[in-house]
């Protein structure tokens, strides 16, 4: 496959212009590090925004970041770490899940809507768009939000850009909002708890006044595959608070004064919280298992049902974020196995997404739920507008759109 890694905005356009007359296809890529994610493009040349690196605008004061959309998000951590900041959706790096050495970009992110554990406390990726840049299908050049947090003008296509993988236009700037980072974290490790007992914890723990940022419940094999949590040698649930140290140290104490009645909490420290939410950011536990993997999104009452109908049905493997509400899935590469995951996330009320499999299993089935025709035809004007000659990342997200 041809790749097109143009230097600036200039050249994206250039390039989209190009096939948009030629009507030819394009896939289209950051850093191309998720390329095992959702069906497989048929396109004979690849157009990457790797070329658009560096930070355009970063005003600490003003809480707002402004990058390239091919910069790494490595790169935006540490800066805004340095400034005593963070980027709030706390975005994954699923380069160990895909198997591959490419670090993230920020355009993909933003482009795949990922979040992290705080997502459960502080909204999606999308929420913390201020603006974008990109070049749509059609070859033009399309600006949304601005630079500032009171941005009120014109239509929100960054919350529609955000999500859309590729498929309406190539993001080539993106600005956040950002925050100040926590002087501290403590994560409370409740060991032993079933999923349902765990889910609940959780929920006490999300509903308490104690400010929470994360809550996640991982089986016995997959916290043995975090180096902070191996010792326990059983089941752990996690929650975590973030603030301001004397804060962290009272908040910590207090829920784990009213969870004591669940299970004796371990209260982890900065760095081993540091650790164990990384891992669980970027699904570290459930990376080295073979064949497919899966995100099903529910109501957190209804996640352990979905892992333990998908343990029945073919030995998945799993563990819970978001206080239960996310749900990754690892099995067998199979139709059957999709099936059965599809089938337990529509019984359970949520969604699902096909994130890891092979092209061949990815290519012959649906990767995320079909839509209602009315949602469907919503969305094919949408296409027809930003890319009317349907060139960029077709049949990404459904086939033969």
């Amino acid at each position: 496959m041809t790749v097109l890694a143009p230097a600036d905005e200039a050249g994206i356009l250039a390039a989209i212009a190009a096939a948009n007359e030629a009507g030819e296809p394009l896939r289209i890529a950051g850093r191309d590090s998720k390329a095992g994610l959702l069906r497989p493009v048929q396109a004979a040349r690849m157009l990457s925004a790797a070329g658009l690196d560096g930070i355009t605008l970063y005003s600490p004061n003003e809480l707002i970041l402004s990058a390239q959309a091919g910069t790494q998000v490595a790169a935006l951590v540490a800066e805004t770490a340095a400034k005593g900041q963070h980027i709030i959706a706390e975005p994954p790096d699923f380069s160990a899940l895909f198997g591959v050495e490419t670090a993230p970009s920020i355009g993909g992110v933003v482009a795949a809507n990922l979040s992290g554990p705080r997502r459960v406390a502080w909204g999606a990726m999308r929420d913390h768009v201020m603006g974008v840049r990109a070049v749509n299908g059609a070859g033009e050049v399309i600006r949304s939000g601005g630079r500032v947090l009171k941005n009120v003008t014109g239509l929100d296509l960054c919350k529609l850009l955000a999500g859309s993988h590729g498929t309406l236009a190539v993001l080539t700037e993106v600005t956040l909002k950002v925050l100040p980072a926590p002087e501290r974290r403590a994560t409370l490790a409740l060991p032993g708890l079933d999923p349902a007992q765990a889910v609940a914890a959780l929920s006490a723990a999300l509903g308490s006044p104690y400010g929470v940022s994360a809550a996640a419940h991982l089986p016995a094999p997959m916290a043995a595959r975090v180096p902070a949590l191996a010792w326990m040698n059983r089941a752990v649930t996690l929650a975590r608070i973030e603030d301001f140290a004397a804060s962290v140290a009272y908040r910590s104490e207090k829920l784990r004064g009213e969870l004591a009645h669940v299970a004796m909490a371990e209260l982890l420290d900065d760095g081993a919280s540091q650790s164990v939410w990384a891992a669980v950011r970027d699904a570290l536990p459930i990376a080295p298992e073979p064949g497919a993997v899966w995100r099903v999104s529910v109501r957190p009452s209804c996640g352990p049902g979905v892992a333990a109908a998908l343990e029945a049905a073919f030995g998945a493997a799993w563990f819970m974020d978001w206080g239960g509400g996310l749900v990754w899935i690892a099995g067998p590469a199979t139709e059957a196995a999709h099936h059965a995951v599809a089938e337990a996330a529509r019984a359970a009320g949520g969604t699902w997404m096909l994130l890891r499999a092979p092209e061949p299993l990815r290519a012959s089935v649906a990767v995320i739920p079909p839509e209602p025709a009315s949602l469907a035809r919503i969305r094919a004007r949408v296409k027809a507008a930003f890319d009317p000659r349907g060139i960029l990342n077709p049949g990404r997200m459904y086939a033969g759109s």
